[in-house]
């Protein structure tokens, strides 16, 4: 089996510019095809499934250079202050959007805000021809069954999916994309408002290094129907 740090590198969102997201996740993709045909592929998904959850995989990726969220001397505390203001002031700024990208890491849940971002990169296709090819890279890093980048969709919102792959449309992802953004909105977010390097950037220090924390488990957006979240940063 090949290396899997050489078959999925770390994605540089910030980068997202200088090269479409969706076609590094497709040079990632062709190392590891999904074909059910072929004797073992399923294992071979399953164990790299279990290798990018291994803390010791992680763990120098993510914290290894900086070691914090963000460069302290690049953001203001006035500007960190406003990403509290809501999730959309935060992802819309790219210092506020690689900041929670590098939360993520530390809880091993990067992957809806890759998905979050790939979404984003699809919509401005220019073309229907570009969008296919977008599609079918999308659906198999994050949404089909063991995909090596899965997100938390409930069934209803898979199968839906799953349905319109074959004739995308620009509004394909819709659906999963308002499903991942919620649980990072209700679930992420305001950890990621109360965590101590977030806090520290608004007090106008220097991040401390973040904490790797495991997730307890999946959630779904059931689990926080009716729920609203106190987003107070102090």
């Amino acid at each position: 089996m090949e290396n899997p740090l050489l078959l999925f590198p770390q994605l540089n969102i910030s980068a997202s510019k200088d090269k479409p997201y969706y076609k590094v996740m497709k040079s990632a993709i062709k190392g590891e095809p999904h074909k059910a045909s072929k004797p073992g592929a399923k294992q071979k998904r399953n164990r790299l499934s279990l290798l990018l959850q291994k803390p010791e995989f992680h763990e120098g990726d993510h914290l290894g250079k900086a070691g914090s969220l963000t460069k302290a001397a690049s953001v203001s505390p006035e500007e960190a202050v406003k990403w509290g203001e809501s999730f959309d002031k935060l992802l819309s700024e790219k210092a506020g959007l690689d900041a929670f990208t590098k939360f993520l890491k530390t809880e091993f849940s990067e992957e809806n805000i890759e998905f979050w971002v790939a979404c984003e990169d699809y919509k401005k296709s220019k073309s229907t021809h570009e969008l296919l090819p977008k599609a079918k890279t999308i659906f198999e890093t994050f949404i089909q069954k063991d995909a090596p980048k899965e997100v938390n969709l409930d069934f209803h919102t898979k199968e839906v999916t799953s349905q319109n792959i074959g004739q995308p449309l620009p509004s394909t992802f819709d659906a999963a994309q308002s499903t991942v953004y919620r649980l990072m909105e209700q679930d992420s977010y305001p950890r990621f408002l109360r965590s101590d390097p977030y806090l520290s950037l608004v007090k106008g220090r220097n991040p401390a290094r973040p904490t790797l924390r495991r997730r307890s488990r999946s959630f779904t957006v059931n689990d926080f129907q009716g729920v609203r979240p106190d987003f107070a940063v102090w």
